[in-house]
C-alpha cells in the first residue's frame, strides 16, 4: 500500500496562496503572489526538488491542475521533467478534456485514495480543498508543510471553518533551512484529547 502525501508552502499565518509567481493566483485580491522565493535558499530548493523526484504519481485539486497544466509542460530542468514523467490525477467534477498530457480525471477524494493501490507515492502541491476533502475521507496520509518565516494577512488558509479536529505527529524529523524555513511532516494521530494543564509545583 503506497501513501498520499500533501505537499504545502505555508507562511506562518497559515496563508499557501500563490507561492510560486506574482500573477500565479490572484483571487479576492490576493497582493503577495510569489512570496517564497524571498525566504527560499538552496538547500530548501534542494529539499523541495529531491520529494518532488521520489514521486510515482501527481495528485492535483483543479484549481492548481490549470495553474500546472499551463505551466510545467514547457519547462526543463529536473522538476520539469519529473512532473511530466509520472501519471497525473486531477479531482474535479467539471473538467472532461485535460490538456496535460498523461493527466486521469478522478471524481471524488474517494477515488484518489483508491491511488495508494497502485502508487507508491503520490504527491500533491498546493489544491488546499482537496486536502481538505481527503483528510475529511481519512485517505490523506501525510501533511508534509513547508513553513516560511513570512505572515501575509490575506489569502487561502489550509485550515479554517470545517477542520476536521485531530491530532498529528512527527513521521519524520523537523528540518531548518538557513532563511529560516521549517520542513515539518506530519501524520494523522487520532482524535483530539482534552485535559487540563498540571499546576505549576512551586518550590
Amino acid at each position: 500500500m503506497g501513501i498520499i502525501v500533501a505537499n504545502l508552502f505555508i507562511t506562518l499565518d497559515g496563508v499557501y496562496q500563490a507561492p510560486g509567481g506574482r500573477e500565479e493566483d490572484t483571487e479576492g485580491g490576493f497582493a503577495f503572489g510569489g512570496w517564497q522565493a524571498p525566504v527560499s535558499d538552496d538547500e530548501a530548493e534542494a529539499a523541495i526538488e529531491a520529494g518532488i523526484s521520489s514521486m510515482d504519481a501527481l495528485l492535483l485539486g483543479r484549481r492548481t491542475y490549470d495553474i500546472f497544466a499551463a505551466y510545467w509542460p514547457h519547462q526543463s530542468g529536473d522538476i520539469g521533467a519529473a512532473l511530466n514523467r509520472v501519471p497525473k490525477f486531477v479531482v474535479s467534477s467539471t473538467l472532461s478534456d485535460p490538456s496535460w498530457a498523461g493527466t486521469t480525471v478522478l471524481p471524488n477524494a474517494t477515488a484518489a485514495g483508491r491511488l495508494r493501490e497502485e502508487y507508491g507515492q503520490v504527491h500533491m502541491f498546493g489544491s488546499g480543498v482537496l486536502i481538505r476533502s481527503l483528510l475529511a475521507a481519512e485517505v490523506l496520509d501525510r501533511l508534509h508543510l513547508w513553513l516560511y518565516p513570512v505572515t501575509l494577512g490575506q489569502g487561502k488558509r489550509l485550515f479554517d471553518a470545517g477542520t476536521v479536529p485531530a491530532t498529528y505527529r512527527l513521521a519524520e524529523p523537523a528540518r531548518t533551512f538557513p532563511k529560516g524555513a521549517v520542513s515539518l511532516a506530519y501524520e494523522r494521530a487520532g482524535a483530539v484529547e482534552t485535559q487540563d494543564m498540571p499546576a505549576t509545583q512551586g518550590t
